[in-house]
């Protein structure tokens, strides 16, 4: 109950602050900055159900985050599409080539698993680069609108879009714990495990692991359309390899396989890479050595770390209540024994 109680604090006090944060701040650039970690926590959440939680660890979340991003540009710019029609037709076509790319790469595993996706992340990133009638190439998209208004609501204004995209950000998470805590996601979890073991005991692992395929690129494909709309100009960069090592990064530093790790570990990388742009090119010197020491020295990333310390404090605390209540036990012992011989 106690630990219960302390999982909705944190829940809270991270809404809070999120919601007072554009008060507390009053910076235009930092809004924009927070606004874009949202955009990338929201990518990181549908990267770690596939790899945290079943094992899967897809090089192509770039690519389905970029299918997200030029779907709805293409759908608003050149089709002239309704933004809010645009966004859920922008959804639905990344998770149907992500059903399609699934079901060729999900016969693979492991490393051969993460080779296929890497492919099919650059082939989309070529795509994109090299149909210049119809993605602009390396031109790009520009003119992209703003999310239309919902009756009195407008989402003109940076803090307006804020709001929205932490409004995506929080059912994001919601749908993310209802998934991990289903019947769904302890499947998910026992593919990870041993999938060999899985299929044992009578799960269809093909088509759970089509189905968290799916799921993945729907977030990455919503995470991308709201960059879309945020930026208003994209350009066939955001499919590129590096953004895939950049999601990867914030997820390894928070806690791969954990809930709270894609916003612990996109806040905190953003944060010190925003704090060091004052050295410029040289702060990756700094910034390189201490990514490293931490995924040496914390493979499970701060929140499986501080996962681990509470389960060793609670070890250790139920370790000395036993040897409390041995020693109690033994003295009352002692005291029958001394009272029957008197």
């Amino acid at each position: 109950m106690g630990s219960l109680l302390k999982k909705r604090g944190w829940i809270i006090g991270f809404i809070l602050a999120a919601v007072l944060f554009p008060f507390l701040s009053q910076n235009d650039y930092f809004l924009h900055i927070m606004t874009l970690a949202f955009i990338w926590m929201i990518a990181v959440y549908g990267l770690n159900l596939l790899a945290g939680y079943t094992g899967y660890l897809s090089l192509a979340h770039a690519g389905f985050f970029a299918i997200g991003a030029y779907a709805l540009g293409l759908l608003t710019v050149k089709a002239g599409l309704n933004y809010w029609v645009s966004l859920v037709l922008a959804c639905l076509l990344t998770s149907a080539i992500g059903a399609v790319v699934g079901l060729v790469a999900l016969r693979t595993r492991e490393h051969f698993f993460a080779i296929y996706t890497l492919c099919v992340g650059y082939i989309i990133y070529l795509v994109i680069d090299k149909w210049d009638s119809l993605t602009g190439g390396v031109r790009g998209l520009i003119g992209i609108p703003a999310p239309t208004n919902i009756g009195p609501l407008s989402f003109e204004t940076p803090l307006s879009q804020y709001y929205l995209i932490l409004f995506f950000l929080l059912l994001t998470v919601f749908v993310m714990y209802r998934i991990v805590h289903s019947l769904t996601g302890r499947t998910f979890i026992a593919i990870r495990n041993s999938e060999d073991l899985a299929q044992t005991i009578g799960i269809s692992t093909m088509k759970n692991k089509l189905l968290v395929f799916v799921i993945s690129t729907f977030f990455a494909g919503l995470a991308g359309a709201l960059y879309a709309s945020f930026i208003r100009f994209i350009g066939p960069d955001i499919g590129y390899i590096t953004i895939i090592f950049d999601l990867l990064t914030y997820l390894l530093v928070g806690g791969i396989g954990t809930l709270a790790g894609p916003i612990v570990g996109t806040f905190l990388i953003v944060t010190v890479s925003q704090s060091l742009q004052f050295l410029q090119d040289y702060r990756m010197l700094i910034f390189g050595p201490l990514l490293t020491l931490l995924i040496i020295f914390y493979p499970r990333g701060i929140v499986g770390a501080y996962h681990d310390w509470r389960m060793k404090s609670w070890a250790k605390k139920k370790k000395q209540t036993e040897k409390k209540q041995k020693y109690v036990q033994q003295q009352s012992r002692e005291t029958e024994k001394k009272i029957k011989e008197g």
